[in-house]
């Protein structure tokens, strides 16, 4: 299989950008308990069955941004092993937001696969490249 060019790393790069944030909403509402980033990263690379889609140190900057937005809560709590961890929760607003979020994917989604679609090649399927992780 061929590797991935740059353009297809820059284009997975922006659909992460903000997918990520909606995936971290989704994980924290679902576990239905505050969790630290270290956690919550393993949960999200489980979900994904074994295969994290964006790497775990840009986990942290979307927590934070979410966090500032009003999305999750979160605390300090000192830790006996290491630095202190910073344990999240989602808010009220964070799950209106995920389901608004969740609307607007389903939708989005759609929408790109209808396009996609309609762009086939006669005889092609639209899976004929398919690059190694």
């Amino acid at each position: 299989m061929a590797e991935e060019t740059q353009y297809t790393r820059k284009f997975r790069k922006e659909l992460m950008a903000g997918l990520s944030s909606l995936v971290l909403l989704a994980v924290l509402a679902r576990a239905g308990r505050e969790m630290y980033g270290y956690e919550i990263a393993k949960a999200v690379k489980a979900e994904g069955e074994g295969g994290l889609i964006f790497k775990q140190g840009a986990i942290y900057p979307v927590l934070r941004s979410l966090n500032a937005l009003g999305l999750l809560e979160s605390r300090v709590e000192a830790s006996a092993f290491g630095p202190p961890r910073r344990y999240y929760n989602i808010t009220d607003e964070g799950r209106k937001a995920l389901a608004e979020w969740q609307f607007a994917w389903r939708d989005m989604r759609e929408f790109v696969d209808d396009a996609l679609k309609a762009g086939i090649a006669p005889g092609g399927t639209g899976n004929e490249y398919r690059p190694t992780a």
